[in-house]
């Protein structure tokens, strides 16, 4: 039984061993591979120029050129804009400079004129208790202060009131304005009247009617004042 078996497995063996060994006493043929060139990989025959580059067409060695940059000549042309950045700057600086300046005068004038003139309309309330100190004083004769004690001393007390108060609008800027025997002047008089005197030059103020004020030079209450008038006219 085990010889009946071995003899089939015998022969496979010996089958396989015979394909083997027919296989290897092949002959190997190498098909050649087709390689296939491009026109523009052949090379030019000797004697023949290679063709010219189109227009929009650059050769190696012109990009190469082209991308080989001079460092000096690229540093001088960076160093000259910054150059004209830096000046601009400056320019810029000092016209601002300029201009906060001007701001600041402008501003420190606008407030010195402010502070001038705080006291503006207080001053024109004030205006009427100095011209009744003038009522008052002018309403007293000679006669009775020449006479009478009493109202002496209440004329000088008013008197001396008055001086004080105008000292102290002084001292704030408020000046009195009494153009007597001066030539009329419309910024500062206000002409009520007009009467020819030949003794005198046209034009003079000689009657004083309401005294005027300034506020550190400027008019606050123009002086009623009568002229004198031209004879020819």
């Amino acid at each position: 039984m085990h010889r009946a078996l071995f003899t089939p497995l015998t022969r496979s063996v010996a089958a396989r061993v015979a394909v083997r060994s027919t296989m290897a006493a092949r002959p190997v043929v190498f098909a050649p591979r087709m390689v296939r060139f491009s026109s523009n990989d052949a090379k030019a025959p000797e004697g023949e120029a290679k063709p010219e580059a189109t227009e929009g067409e650059t050769t190696k060695e012109e990009s190469t050129e082209q991308k080989e940059v001079d460092p000096a000549e690229e540093f001088k042309a960076q160093l000259a804009k910054k150059d004209k950045d830096l000046a601009d700057m400056k320019n810029h600086y000092a016209r601002a400079i300029a201009d906060f300046r001007n701001l600041q005068e402008s501003t420190k004038k606008e407030v010195q004129k402010a502070k001038d003139f705080a006291l503006q309309k207080f001053a024109k309330d004030l205006l009427e208790s100095i011209d009744n100190f003038s009522l008052a004083l002018s309403a007293v004769k000679e006669e009775t202060l020449a006479t009478n004690d009493e109202v002496k001393n209440l004329y000088e007390g008013v008197s001396m009131t008055q001086n004080v108060f105008e000292k102290t609008l002084n001292r704030h800027g408020i000046q009195k304005i009494d153009p007597m025997g001066e030539p009329f002047d419309p910024n500062q008089h206000e002409a009520t009247f007009e009467i020819p005197q030949p003794d005198k030059e046209p034009g003079t103020v000689f009657h004083v009617q309401q005294p005027g004020y300034t506020l550190n030079s400027r008019v606050l209450r123009p002086a009623k004042v009568g002229i004198v008038k031209d004879v020819e006219n």
